[in-house]
């Protein structure tokens, strides 16, 4: 829920104080504080520059698109805000709350809202060493710097973003590592997608929750379609996307699919993430309602993929929400464990 202009302005004195006490107790430790200015670097991002000293142990993190890179790193959060309202409540289990990342996270954390608009009074009362958010708190950006230095990255850059939080976080040696464990597990994964590209390249990406309305495009803004091209196959698009801005997404009725029977697979991204407080079966949640539809609906088993059983449902999250190292890998996972026969295997 938007917060009004009004509540944002009765919050900000109490901000400004709770900064200012946070500064001064973290002064009060003069070797520490020394240490720290010894270890200064800045930092730039999307609002601009920050300075950050020494190890920063209380890290805010507003998003799954901050949240992946920092855990890649080995560095543990102490507040966390999602994209959706999973949970309301701190994350007492958060490997029980946290989609995918939370069996990561090793001790409980606060919940500091939704991470386009988190709450201000909640990060401020914990005092934080850092905060990274993402392009949208642009307008949360002055505030938030007036709690602890804060950076912003671009969700649809992840390497610039690992390369920026490592910095951030003073990880910097951890990065190169990380690129080069990735590009490793895309070349193997082409090498044993190779047999299936080779007999049936041609794949139709889509997204939808219950098929009510179907998203088709490129879906570059996460890893779903580029990795898809990484490991050979030929995407079938439409003539609505062509000479499009990247990350175009265009809707499209049912009725429509069988333009698209030139496909020898379909793979729908399941995407429905509504009624959701707790995280209990949070895959079978994204997908039960898309694959009911589709296995009921005439139009979509009359396309030669259906016939041929290769439409395939993998959790929109996987792909749209962690872009990083840790959500390659778990998509090429399943990716793998979806489409490869065993004749491949």
């Amino acid at each position: 829920m938007k917060a009004s202009k009004f509540k944002k302005f009765l919050i900000l004195p109490i901000i400004l104080g709770v900064a200012t006490a946070s500064c001064q107790s973290r002064a009060k430790d003069p070797s520490t504080f020394a240490s720290n200015q010894a270890d200064c670097r800045a930092i730039e991002h999307e609002a601009g520059e920050t300075e950050i000293c020494g190890q920063p142990q209380g890290i805010v993190v507003l998003g799954p698109y901050v949240l992946e890179p920092l855990l890649a790193l080995d560095v543990q959060p102490v507040a966390y805000a999602d994209h959706l309202a999973f949970r309301q409540k701190d994350y007492d289990h958060p490997q029980a709350q946290i989609p995918y990342l939370g069996s990561m996270i090793t001790q409980p954390i606060a919940n500091v809202g939704i991470a386009s608009e988190p709450s201000i009074e909640v990060i401020a009362k914990i005092q934080p060493d850092l905060i990274i958010g993402l392009e949208v708190n642009t307008k949360e950006y002055d505030t938030l710097s007036q709690i602890a230095p804060t950076i912003l990255v671009d969700w649809s850059e992840p390497e610039n973003n690992l390369k920026a939080i490592s910095q951030a976080v003073n990880r910097p040696q951890q990065v190169e590592q990380l690129l080069i464990e990735t590009e490793q597990r895309i070349k193997a994964a082409r090498k044993t997608f190779a047999p299936l590209v080779a007999s049936n390249p041609k794949l139709l990406l889509l997204s939808s929750s219950q098929l009510q309305e179907i998203n088709l495009g490129n879906f570059n803004h996460g890893t779903c379609s580029s990795l898809i091209e990484e490991l050979g196959f030929q995407l079938i698009s439409s003539p609505e996307l062509n000479n499009t801005e990247p990350n175009t997404i265009v809707p499209i009725s049912i009725e429509t699919l069988p333009q698209f029977n030139q496909a020898d697979s379909v793979v729908m991204l399941g995407s429905n993430f509504s009624e959701r407080e707790e995280l209990d079966n949070f895959e079978s949640h994204q997908l039960s309602k898309i694959k009911q539809a589709w296995s009921e609906n005439e139009i979509a088993q009359s396309l030669d993929a259906s016939q041929a059983g290769r439409v395939y449902f993998i959790p929109a999250y996987l792909c749209l929400g962690l872009t990083g190292a840790i959500g390659t890998k778990l998509y090429l996972e399943e990716l793998e464990k979806q489409l490869i026969p065993p004749q491949y295997n």
